[in-house]
């Protein structure tokens, strides 16, 4: 929140698990970060799943860290 103050786009990834709690999370915080989520379970995916999840999410990571809330 204090980097995006600044004017350094950022925000987050997290596996689709976490949509309510991100959400909780902002509402208690008064900001909605930039956030991308991605496909629920992470931990339990082979290399090459991950590599695809990444190739899949990269555009929209990209959007995220390239653009001010403020």
């Amino acid at each position: 929140m204090d980097l995006d103050s600044r004017g350094v786009p950022g925000g987050f990834v997290a596996s689709s698990e976490f949509v309510d709690a991100a959400q909780a999370q902002a509402l208690s915080l008064g900001f909605d970060p930039f956030k991308v989520f991605v496909e629920h379970p992470i931990q339990d995916r082979s290399d090459q799943e991950i590599v695809h999840l990444a190739d899949r999410y990269f555009s929209e990571v990209i959007a995220m860290i390239s653009t001010s809330k403020f």
